[in-house]
């Protein structure tokens, strides 16, 4: 793997002060980056942390737009949904692509609210590295910790970025140990803020050992000036601190600190690179993106730290239908085709597919095939996206991030290839719904439009999902959460001008056993002039430790026909979607088939399967089945005058409070509390504070429901 030190452009008098000097420009052509300059990073955070804020600041200082676009105004380019303009909030991740310092970025704006965390794990799954930013005030906050684990998943390397240190109580020092206790990371601090709060007028450049200011109306100038005397004891010792870690990186770093007691800048930055790379430390950087203060530094350190596709290993994958990865594909335009489309989009102009090309390249006209399904696509067009505009090229190649239009059948997820070598990658995880609601149209004339309509929006959002409930004949859509739901209603409504009536939201539950138990099911029956009989003998387990349900058919006294145990698979897999209590999905449960008996020349398919799912559902009943709802952790800000209500209110919500605390400004409250309890919070919890509480809600885990609420949830009690 090459170093920055090898790879960094030389700039006049040495890499950062000529970089650090140069005024903002018109943005270069990117187009024509080779592999090693190119970025591919998203920005990742707690809701209003900063990061669309940021986000423009960055398109700004690289000539890429002529104007700052504001949250608080609706002008964000990145934000370009008139949902997240009137709501000043993230909702779907936007990609763009920009030049710096003759690199070409591509970066994807991520949302910070635990309803679209979807966004997050689609767009981390392509990218090579991340900004990580962090309040300067709140610090590590829950969905910080969140997103920092979908990143950890898939070994994503990061720079983290504390903001808004021009906030009353804004504390550097505490932000770095949230980071090293609560994210168990190792943050090195490459920069000194200079004053404090509204006095927060720049940083220093610890391994420069340079004192950045940024001027001009916006901010665009970044001056350089000596060190400020009464901060030069500091960074000398802080400067050492960095040398030594960076010594740590490789042996040769380590020979070179020994020898001179010191390494050079560039050394210095080579060796946090690797560091980064491997992802054994964390870069910090500090600054303020809404008052125009740190922003140019943050982009340099995107060259110098986080990887080109090059410097990440081959993507692996494996051939369809086999279970492990053996096939690596090369950042090469030589090898055969090899794309993951992460996600779909559907606007004026049709559906899109978001894709990153891995292996091979991708040109108009081409004809590529789904891996997993064998379906031929061809793609029309090739976009490079800025937001909602588009820029239509030719081909694209590894690294390159494009939309591509055209594709009839692939869905996120899905693999493109060259049809003569399939290879499937693995696609993003996206988390099960937790909260439902039922819908209806206001006339029948709609009806068949509104279902067209909610295919639409599965096939973008892959954790919005819909239901016909057998009882009742209505129409139940599912998601993450209230605000999700309602954002999607809003567009059925308004973007397409469906009118539909709701119920009120209610909460996905699952089902699983309280204890070991058995049963039996028997299928007797002739079958167009054949007899068909099997008698299946199962038990049920509790299996706490595994969230999904488990199958085990290897009967003993065998062998039995394969298509008899896939037959009983298949039959207990479904049998476990729904379970016997109010048809929610089975979880933490173990299903063993522990017997099979059947008469001579009358053993079948259809006999095992349902005679499989008779034992299931006797198993289930006599295993004393429960309901398990979806918790919630709950992270509550709140001024100190407002604290006692906040709890009182906790506890009459069936709240485990686990923390109440106080950090610099305010008090907080941490606590494990049912989705259940929560519908309304957020108007509660803004009557209780008049309206200066901020929270934040994400799932951690399924819980069994008390029995008397679980009489009240099902309407009947399943013990008589």
């Amino acid at each position: 793997m090459r170093t920055f030190a090898e790879t960094a452009p030389r700039l006049g008098g040495g890499v950062v002060s000529a970089r650090l000097q140069r005024q903002r420009q018109p943005m270069s052509d990117p187009k024509g980056a080779p592999l090693g300059r190119v970025r591919n990073i998203g920005i990742i955070a707690h809701i209003d942390a900063g990061k669309t804020t940021t986000s423009e600041r960055i398109l700004f200082y690289s000539g890429k737009e002529h104007r700052m676009g504001e949250v608080h105004d609706g002008t964000a380019v990145m934000d370009f949904m008139r949902d997240e303009q009137e709501r000043g909030i993230t909702i779907s991740s936007a990609v763009t692509t920009f030049a710096w310092l003759d690199h070409r970025i591509n970066l994807i704006d991520t949302p910070g609210h635990v309803d679209f965390t979807a966004e997050v794990e689609r767009s981390l799954r392509i990218l090579d590295g991340a900004i990580c930013i962090f309040c300067g005030v709140a610090g590590v906050q829950a969905q910080s910790e969140t997103v920092w684990r979908q990143a950890d998943r898939y070994r994503t390397p990061r720079i983290a970025f504390i903001n808004k240190l021009d906030r009353a109580g804004a504390e550097v020092e505490h932000v770095l140990g949230e980071i090293r206790t609560r994210l168990s990371a190792n943050p090195i601090l490459l920069q000194l803020p200079v004053g404090r709060e509204d006095g927060f007028s720049g940083v220093v450049d610890l391994i420069e050992r340079k004192f950045l200011s940024f001027e001009g109306q916006q901010g665009e100038n970044v001056a350089v000036r000596q060190v400020p005397e009464e901060l030069a004891e500091d960074v000398e010792v802080l400067a050492q601190d960095i040398m030594e870690k960076a010594a740590d990186a490789s042996e040769e770093l380590t020979a070179a600190f020994l020898d001179n007691g010191r390494l050079s800048p560039d050394e210095t930055r080579a060796g946090i690179r690797t560091l980064c790379l491997s992802r054994r430390a964390v870069p910090v950087l500090c600054g303020s993106s809404l008052r125009n203060k740190g922003v140019q530094p943050l982009l340099d350190a995107v060259v110098q730290y986080l990887p080109s596709p090059r410097d990440v290993p081959p993507m692996p994958g494996r051939a369809p239908g086999q279970a492990k990865a053996s096939i690596e594909c090369r950042p090469l335009r030589k090898d055969k085709t090899v794309a993951l489309v992460f996600k779909i989009s559907d606007d004026a102009h049709g559906p899109l597919a978001f894709a990153r090309v891995y292996s091979g390249e991708i040109a108009e006209g081409m004809r590529l095939v789904v891996a997993a399904t064998s379906r031929k696509e061809r793609v029309a067009r090739i976009w490079r996206m800025h937001a909602n505009h588009r820029e239509q090229i030719k081909t694209a190649g590894p690294g390159d991030i494009v939309g591509v239009s055209g594709l009839k059948f692939a869905v996120t997820g899905d693999s493109l290839c060259d049809e003569s070598r399939l290879v499937e990658l693995e696609p993003p995880r996206f988390p099960a719904t937790v909260v439902s609601m039922a819908v209806e149209p206001k006339s029948n004339d709609d009806r068949d439009k509104l279902m067209d309509v909610i295919s639409r929006l599965e096939r973008e959002d892959p954790t919005f999902t819909h239901k016909i409930d057998q009882e009742t004949g209505q129409l139940v859509l599912a998601g993450m959460g209230e605000l999700h739901l309602e954002i999607l209603l809003t567009r059925i409504r308004r973007d397409y001008r469906i009118p539909v009536n709701t119920g009120s939201p209610r909460v996905s539950y699952r089902e699983g056993t309280e204890r070991e138990a058995s049963g039996t099911g028997v299928f007797e029956q002739v079958v167009a002039g054949r007899p068909n009989f099997a008698e299946v003998s199962l038990t049920v387990f509790p299996n706490p430790g595994e969230l999904a349900p488990k199958l085990d058919v290897a009967l003993p006294g065998g062998p039995f026909p394969k298509p008899i145990l896939d037959s009983m698979a298949a039959s207990l897999a479904d049998g476990l979607s729904s379970g016997p209590l109010g048809g929610y999905p089975v979880i933490h449960t173990l299903a063993r088939i522990t017997g099979l008996k059947s008469r001579e020349g009358e053993l079948t398919e259809l006999a095992a399967a349902a005679a499989a799912e008779t034992a299931l559902r006797q198993a289930m009943c006599e295993g004393d089945a429960i309901l398990y709802e979806p918790m919630m952790s709950l992270e509550v800000g709140i001024p100190d005058e407002f604290l006692g209500g906040v709890i009182h209110d906790l506890n009459g919500r069936r709240a485990e409070i686990s923390e109440v605390g106080k950090s610099a400004t305010f008090s907080f409250v941490k606590a494990k509390v049912a989705l259940a309890e929560m519908f309304g919070y957020a108007g509660t919890v803004r009557s209780l504070s008049s309206g200066r509480a901020e929270y934040s809600l994400e799932p951690c885990a399924y819980a069994p429901v008390p029995r008397a609420k679980m009489r009240e949830i099902l309407g009947y009690d399943p013990e008589s």
